[in-house]
């Protein structure tokens, strides 16, 4: 499969579908549905990635398209859904400042860093890539070229976004180059990622090639973003390779000096019933393990599933796997099929995502969906077309408990030939009150801490564990403290007239 050319089209490599709905179940939660925007034109169109909560308290994307360059944007959107672009990529000559951008990050720093499929050096084909660095007002700076290195020793053509590490560094991945195995059928153009670490300046190290052992049992095209674990180990996965003759995909660990140990290899069971093809990143939970997604396989094949619908899956941090759900567990897939992104875990303890489907081989459009850590599954909206289809990326729980998404597809016209529509952004209502997030969510005492949040105004108290922290309220969705003498691991508290606000996970205290 040729990744440059698929990438115009869609931003996974399996396209996925989405569902019609058990009525039962989506009676209230299709109340709970709001589109925000329709994407189109100037605006851009097809976004791909996951939202990001920004300091000042609105939410940041990209879109792959579309935009007054025809290479995609940021933007950022308000509580109410007023959207502004931030950037138009392919600004520059060439598109030597990236195009086709994947996810944000917020930084420590206060500014969003990022990577694109295309553009910067031209080595590649539509281009090979870049890392780049953008202030909330649109300030771009491209740290990083992919292809700087003969053959592309040091990667191509990222699909996934950055992780901000404890040591203030960024995390990746690249779906194509490296020094891995380039005879590997399913690794095109040039060999088959890499995982890189890159300091805010620009410093680029690639920590590992995929694909460096014969047939790839280390894995071979990583997609979805890094995640660091407690054990301060980054845990990603593979779109193919493993030990499995199908190569179905991988789980692995990557120490921050390079050191890759597999812990899985799917379609290690029948007909690849364990699942095949994980798409998205990890997340760990609060117990410690963690759940992700494939965007085949599974015990299910109805409706057209090519390969099978996907599963949700749990994994220890020793390499235990766990499916969870299989997709096309209920009639014409009303449960769903093919989740192209990874999970998130809500204030509630469960599980949120979505799912893609393909009307290709499908007959869903896409959900949103709810699962709890013992597999309980609930579909909490199915879309139409007009409120969009095919979501892309996964959720967001912005810090007034309210998740938000988007959709590459549906609900407006696209200037992309062949494609009628461009996409929504969207808002689900679950019940779940307002929080607080940590950024970032570990560090020794003393350390600097800003805290994310709704309505902070007046906040009287902070306590990280229970012990009282000295802190400023910046704004109405910031607040800067530090890590109080005697803290140890646990929640992040604030109090407000409205209440006390919870942190969404623990605070990692480090020795």
């Amino acid at each position: 499969m040729n990744l440059q050319s698929h990438r115009r089209c869609a931003p996974v490599l399996v396209a996925a579908i989405l569902v019609t709905s058990a009525a039962a179940k989506m009676a209230s939660a299709q109340q709970n549905f709001k589109g925000l925007v329709k994407f189109g034109g100037t605006k851009g169109q097809s976004p791909a990635a996951e939202l990001v909560q920004g300091l000042d308290g609105n939410l940041y994307g990209t879109t792959a398209g579309g935009g007054a360059h025809e290479g995609g944007t940021v933007f950022k959107i308000t509580a109410k859904g007023m959207l502004t672009t931030v950037y138009n990529f392919c600004s520059q000559s060439g598109c030597g400042d990236g195009s086709l951008p994947n996810g944000l990050v917020q930084a420590t720093d206060g500014n969003f860093y990022g990577t694109t499929y295309g553009g910067g050096n031209t080595a590649c084909e539509g281009g090979c890539g870049t890392v780049f660095k953008i202030t909330p007002a649109g300030a771009l700076t491209t740290l990083y070229s992919f292809c700087a290195e003969s053959n592309c020793t040091d990667g191509e053509q990222p699909l996934s976004g950055l992780t901000q590490g404890r040591d203030g560094n960024f995390y990746g991945t690249t779906s194509s180059g490296g020094a891995g195995n380039v005879q590997f059928y399913y690794c095109d153009p040039n060999a088959c990622g890499t995982a890189f670490k890159i300091t805010a300046a620009g410093q680029l190290t690639t920590l590992y090639s995929f694909c460096v052992q014969t047939n790839c049992p280390d894995g071979a095209i990583p997609l979805g973003n890094l995640v660091e674990a407690a054990d301060g180990d980054f845990y990603g996965a593979t779109r193919y390779g493993g030990t499995a003759t199908s190569y179905g995909g991988t789980v692995f660990k990557l120490t921050t000096g390079g050191t890759l140990t597999t812990l899985y290899s799917f379609c290690a069971q029948t007909n690849c019933a364990d699942g095949q093809g994980p798409n998205g990143g990890l997340v760990q939970g609060t117990i410690g393990n963690f759940y992700g997604t494939t965007v085949v396989g599974g015990a299910y094949n109805d409706a057209g599933c090519n390969a099978y619908c996907g599963t949700v899956f749990a994994m220890t941090p020793a390499g235990v796997l766990t499916t969870l759900h299989n997709f096309c567990a209920e009639t014409n897939c009303a449960d769903g099929d093919r989740p192209a992104a990874g999970l998130i875990q809500g204030t509630d303890g469960n599980f949120y995502g979505t799912t893609a489907g393909n009307l290709a081989e499908g007959p869903t459009l896409g959900t949103a969906f709810e699962i709890t850590p013992e597999g309980s599954f609930t579909t909490l909206h199915a879309f139409d077309g007009y409120d969009g289809e095919e979501p892309a990326a996964g959720l967001l729980q912005a810090t007034n408990g309210v998740f938000y998404g988007t959709t590459y597809f549906g609900g407006g016209t696209c200037l992309w030939p062949g494609a009628l529509v461009c996409g929504t952004l969207f808002a689900v209502t679950t019940g779940l009150g307002p929080f607080v997030d940590m950024l970032p969510a570990s560090g020794k005492a003393g350390a600097r801490i800003q805290i994310l949040g709704t309505n902070l105004t007046a906040a009287s108290s902070v306590t990280f564990n229970g012990v009282a922290a000295t802190f400023k309220v910046v704004s109405a969705s910031e607040i800067e403290t530090k890590v109080p003498s005697g803290a140890t691991t646990g929640p992040v508290q604030v109090v407000t007239p409205g209440g006390t606000l919870t942190s969404n996970a623990l605070f990692q205290v480090v020795q």
